[in-house]
């Protein structure tokens, strides 16, 4: 893409002439299914609806936040609270692949909830290449299914229509920046959440725990880029790991979780290189994880393994 201006406006085209009735957009808040929203809207005007979900998944203030975004963007939008529909549908599940299919499959049902009560029969998406091929099909391995590809049940009666699907992260931003979107080089959230940065069982509990120490790394990187100690990376978080290590608590021996740090750059999400923070920042990282997750979370890690071989996400 060359010419934001010139893609918004045959993507406008393109929506109008796919949608003839009414359209609900997955909204997350992240700059891709922002975008598409947009799009949607000016395509469509008032028979389009974008729907952000609270799976009780989401970082630390997130809500308020991408409220906030929406706002600033012009995008008008519904909240469907839905934390028990998607814990209880994850509880006790480890494997990153199910935790994605049904995280998948509680999205797009409540999706044709949704679509149902507007009218609709088309559901728009922010998916972008980096989805689609990581998701695998045709010739492609799967390096990992993502919620929006691998995880749509293929028993749906929507429509599905992804106006960015064959643009890349930088791309999309370059669309944001043209649209009016606020901060459109901010950090990537994954679609599933925090149930990709809990590693192992899914419960209420470890996915406070990761909440906590997600919220701690991006205020401490975020801090050290203000005070010019670190350039500004591509992504940073904080991964509950699953398994169990032991600590010290004064002169007792305790046993909690550790926690991993994961501080990359990249340019399109197709590759990255991890980060090389200083020092300082992972100690005060590390120490205020075990402080305000004492007796819970022991140990703080941070990975420094480029893409590839690992993935971004732990998940």
């Amino acid at each position: 893409m060359n010419d934001p201006a010139a893609f918004a406006g045959k993507a406008v085209e393109r929506l109008r002439a796919e949608i003839p009735g009414r359209a609900i957009v997955a909204a997350s808040g992240g700059i891709d299914s922002t975008a598409a929203a947009l799009l949607t809207e000016r395509a469509l005007g008032g028979r389009a609806r974008a729907v952000f979900v609270d799976t009780g998944l989401l970082r630390e203030g997130e809500v308020d936040r991408v409220g906030a975004l929406f706002r600033a963007s012009g995008v008008v939008y519904d909240v469907v609270r839905a934390a028990d529909r998607f814990l209880g549908a994850l509880s006790g599940v480890s494997d990153p692949e199910e935790k994605r299919r049904r995280i998948g499959e509680q999205f797009i049902r409540l999706f044709e909830e949704e679509a149902d009560r507007f009218g609709a029969d088309r559901l728009v998406q922010g998916t972008i290449a980096p989805d689609w091929i990581e998701s695998g099909g045709e010739l492609r391995s799967t390096i990992k299914t993502h919620h929006n590809v691998g995880g749509v049940p293929k028993e749906t009666r929507l429509t599905l229509v992804e106006p960015l699907r064959d643009l890349y992260k930088d791309e999309v931003r370059a669309l944001a920046r043209h649209l009016g979107i606020p901060e459109p080089d901010r950090q990537p959230f994954p679609g599933p959440g925090l149930a990709v940065r809990v590693d192992g069982p899914i419960s209420a509990e470890r996915v406070r725990r990761a909440r906590v120490a997600n919220a701690i790394v991006e205020e401490e990187v975020e801090r050290a880029v203000a005070a010019n100690e670190m350039p500004r990376p591509w992504q940073y978080f904080a991964v509950l790991l699953g398994t169990r290590t032991v600590g010290v608590t004064g002169d007792n021996r305790v046993l909690g979780e550790a926690v991993s740090v994961r501080i990359v750059d990249s340019v399109d999400a197709m590759t990255a290189t991890a980060a090389s923070p200083p020092r300082a920042v992972l100690g005060r990282i590390a120490e205020r994880i075990t402080r305000d997750l004492a007796g819970e979370v022991v140990r703080v890690l941070y990975d420094i393994t480029d893409k590839p071989p690992a993935t971004i996400e732990w998940e």
